[in-house]
């Protein structure tokens, strides 16, 4: 059997209201349409509804007995086709996976942190590492948001860049190079890349190439701690992204100087899977990313 669902709402009208013209003003249809429409669900039904007793019209035994009912499908069909958008932070019992290199996490889980931890006390957030080879678990769902600086080409993500950082190189102090941004001094120096693939070259090798130069490539690492816990012990070098490596930059104490050559700016993008557009809990971490890293832009302008 072909059900038209629209007919239990147009039920629910007549037993609600005891007429047509009433159930017709509630759905503001047209009087024969709703008579027409109590055609049908008396076919289907094989029952009256409503008769007509002197001016009024009368539910039958049949309608009286299924009112709640159908009642109570039409709120369920209303909830499901119009799901609420409230989000309760306070009871919001929920884990979020996000998947960043080191960098950025030590940059952005402090503030997200912060953010949740009075506001929405049942949230946990687990960061993990980038993976040295491309997976499936954005897609999958074991991840919920991506942050780094690609943008998906598949039309089933999402992605949202956030803001750009500026490439820098960053040395020990005391460090020869400080006081000499020679390109030629620059492409001499020991560097150290990091590369989650394990890669020996980088796009800034293409800049120098282009220029006749060719730099010395001491060790690819796969994270930006262990670059530089490097250069912090030896007269190494390695290119970073000033704003988001401040805090592991920091924390080693080393320096940053200019690049001696015009590097692109390293967009930060984060990346989820369009089920989650319209959710709002996963909507709510967006937008606390967002600050966290706009934040994260605005304070090293001031610096």
């Amino acid at each position: 059997m072909q059900l038209d669902l629209n007919l239990l709402t147009v039920l629910d009208a007549l037993l609600t209201e005891g007429s047509v013209m009433g159930a017709a003003d509630r759905l503001h249809l047209s009087s024969p349409a709703v008579s027409r429409s109590l055609g049908r669900i008396r076919r289907l039904t094989g029952d009256d509804i409503l008769v007509r007793t002197g001016r009024t019209m009368t539910p039958t035994p049949y309608a009286i007995t299924i009112r709640e009912q159908v009642s109570a499908l039409v709120r369920q069909s209303e909830e499901v086709l119009r799901p609420s958008r409230d989000l309760d932070l306070a009871t919001l019992e929920r884990t979020f996976t996000l998947q960043c290199h080191d960098a950025l996490t030590a940059a952005l889980a402090p503030a997200l942190l912060a953010a949740t931890i009075h506001t929405a006390p049942g949230v946990r957030l687990r960061f993990l590492t980038e993976a040295a080879a491309d997976t499936d678990d954005l897609r999958h769902g074991r991840v919920d948001l991506e942050i780094g600086a690609s943008t998906p080409e598949q039309p089933e993500f999402r992605a949202e860049t956030i803001g750009y950082d500026r490439l820098v190189v960053v040395v020990r102090p005391g460090h020869p190079y400080q006081s000499n941004l020679d390109l030629g001094v620059f492409a001499a120096q020991a560097h150290v890349l990091v590369s989650r693939r394990g890669r020996l070259s980088d796009p800034v090798d293409d800049l120098l190439s282009a220029r006749g130069l060719r730099r010395r490539v001491l060790a690819s690492v796969g994270s930006t701690a262990s670059a530089l816990r490097i250069v912090a012990g030896s007269d190494a070098v390695v290119i970073a992204a000033e704003s988001t490596c401040r805090p592991l930059i920091e924390a080693f104490g080393l320096l940053t100087v200019p690049a001696p050559v015009e590097l692109p700016p390293l967009p930060v993008v984060t990346v989820w899977h369009q089920r989650y557009d319209s959710e709002p809990g996963h909507a709510w971490l967006r937008d606390r990313v967002r600050e966290a890293l706009d934040q994260r832009f605005r304070d090293q302008l001031l610096r």
